[in-house]
């Protein structure tokens, strides 16, 4: 039988996996993975700086569902991915990481380019690997592909020493895996569903909350068959956008901390939540003791460590979003639920006097405001593009102001924030969805910290489209700033930037801006239309601040309007 190297047997596994896509920058601890590369049709995208191969793998993976994965070498091409393992980590990404590592017999000497990858990155990965055999190489991958994709999705590193990639074993493709120490719960106890259907009935005033686990689980539409059939009204963290059509009159937009008026309070008077696919992360919640008072909750996870940690819960489910809702839906086909438009008429009439007395309102000057490019970004791509964002202000006016219909359209850095998230993650969306309009809606902070991936994109004939809103100012840092500390803008102010319009042109891109309202039209028509990637310098408002705001620490019904 013919013998592999360590190398070999990881492009056939990563075949094996279904793997066509590879992001990834060379060096000398992978030099040997990087010349067998050649010999295979797998694709790999060179990136500028080891971050962005980790966000864009991140984003590829959600934009196309599949396991996203990412090859940098030892030392620090691998503590460059950290920041990106940590935000995949937090967000639940399906992701594996190769990187190189210096030869086993040298472990521990502090050789060249040596760090400790897997000790670093064990609080941020679901699991990590140290390959000190060959032998090892096949079950490991196949075990790191498996971790990565099931139960609750995460990133996975695999370390790979120099002398394991090159040296030989008789190749085997492994048997599928069986882990006795790792088997999620996917099918929910059906008592505990029993409990929620009862709950469903007598309810007055419903909400559902659902989170990233509708999407990672591709539950969407059981979520809207559930709703629709109950008549309870849907709101959802900022990583659920888009399991939920925003475009449905029961949706009631984003929760907590920029979230609107009426998800607001209709968490915090409803008589029963359905929380599914969520963590009650602390951006949601507000003051924890003054978080839907009023409620039954039930949460529905397939992490059992999730439920219970932040909330205190009356109906813990355990399960897969979509088994859990399909089996539900089905228990509530059998149920007499009475005349639900006539039960639920008081309550949504009620979110809808919510809606029209203190709905999401900017008022548009002689300055462009950041709020109406979105609209206008939304307006022209008829709700179709894939959005990534940055962080700051303009994550948050995207998610207020971008109505996302379905899945997988909002891609964005939400359990870390990562500023610098948006520009790699849209290359790695165009590269998961070549005949999607891909837009990385910007600030004029963040997209400097990972800039250098315009070249990434122009390389590789990537036509995405990066929509600056330029104030001036690190815009979020400064919001609070004006607000808490008496406008004294302490380092939020940039003196010096570039002119990203010849910046576009130094890397081949095209460079447009926009100074008025009238122009911002103009120039993203031009933008849509042209093949290539775009930059568009939207000169806004300086000090224009997001809002609905819940400060820090507050009840979420606390919220500041204007």
């Amino acid at each position: 039988m013919t013998k592999l190297t360590g190398s070999q047997i990881l492009m056939a596994m990563l075949k094996e996996e279904g793997v066509d896509t590879i992001f990834g920058y060379p060096g000398g601890a992978v030099l040997d993975i990087y010349d067998e590369l050649t010999r295979t049709d797998l694709r790999h995208i060179l990136v500028r700086h080891e971050q962005g191969a980790i966000h864009a793998a991140d984003a590829y993976a959600r934009a196309s569902g599949k396991v996203g994965v990412c090859l940098v070498t030892s030392g620090p091409g691998a503590t460059n991915t950290v920041t990106g393992i940590a935000s995949a980590y937090c967000d639940s990404i399906p992701v594996v990481i190769f990187t190189g590592q210096v030869p086993t017999r040298l472990i521990g000497n502090d050789a060249f380019q040596e760090v400790d990858i897997v000790g670093i990155t064990r609080p941020c990965t679901k699991h990590n690997y140290l390959v000190k055999d060959v032998k090892d190489l096949a079950r490991v991958i196949r075990e790191a592909f498996h971790i990565a994709r099931s139960g609750r999705p995460g990133p996975v590193l695999v370390d790979l020493p120099k002398d394991v990639s090159n040296s030989k074993v008789i190749f085997k493709v492994p048997d599928e895996v069986e882990l006795r120490s790792y088997n999620p719960t996917y099918v929910p106890n059906r008592k505990q569903l029993s409990k929620v259907v009862e709950l469903i009935k007598t309810a007055k005033k419903p909400v559902i909350f659902s989170g990233g686990g509708i999407i990672l689980s591709k539950a969407h539409r059981e979520l809207a068959d559930l709703a629709q059939k109950t008549r309870i009204p849907v709101t959802s963290t900022l990583m659920g956008l888009g399991g939920f059509p925003a475009t449905n009159p029961l949706w009631l937009g984003m929760l907590g901390m920029h979230g609107t008026y009426r998800a607001n309070l209709s968490i915090s008077e409803c008589d029963l939540m359905i929380a599914v696919g969520v963590r009650f992360d602390d951006r949601v919640t507000g003051k924890v003791d003054e978080f839907a008072t009023n409620a039954k909750i039930v949460q529905i996870d397939i992490d059992p460590t999730s439920i219970q940690k932040n909330i205190q819960v009356d109906v813990p489910v355990v399960g897969d979003c979509k088994i859990t809702l399909e089996i539900l839906n089905q228990m509530i086909d059998h149920e007499d639920l009475g005349n639900v438009e006539e039960s639920r008429e008081p309550w949504l009439h009620q979110i809808n006097e919510w809606k029209k007395t203190t709905p999401l309102k900017y008022k548009q000057g002689k300055k462009i405001k950041p709020q109406f490019v979105v609209e206008k970004i939304y307006e022209l791509t008829k709700g179709e593009a894939i959005i990534t964002t940055e962080v700051g202000q303009n994550q948050m006016w995207a998610a207020q102001y971008y109505h996302f219909d379905q899945p997988g359209r909002f891609i964005t850095s939400g359990g870390l924030g990562v500023m610098g998230f948006g520009l790699p993650a849209a290359v790695g969306a165009q590269v998961a969805a070549p005949d999607k309009f891909v837009i990385d809606i910007a600030g004029d902070g963040s997209i400097q910290m990972n800039i250098q991936e315009m070249a990434t994109a122009v390389q590789y004939n990537l036509p995405v489209k990066i929509a600056i809103l330029n104030n001036g100012f690190l815009g979020m840092v400064r919001q609070w700033q004006e607000l808490f500390y008496d406008r004294r803008y302490s380092s939020t102010m940039f003196q010096h930037a570039p002119d990203f319009v010849k910046l576009a042109e130094a890397y081949g891109a095209v460079g447009l801006r926009a100074t008025t309202p009238e122009e911002v039209e103009p120039v993203l028509r031009k933008a849509l239309s042209t093949p290539r990637a775009v930059i568009m310098d939207f000169v806004v408002e300086p000090e224009e601040s997001v809002y609905p705001m819940v400060p820090a620490g507050a009840p979420i019904t606390k919220m500041l309007l204007v």
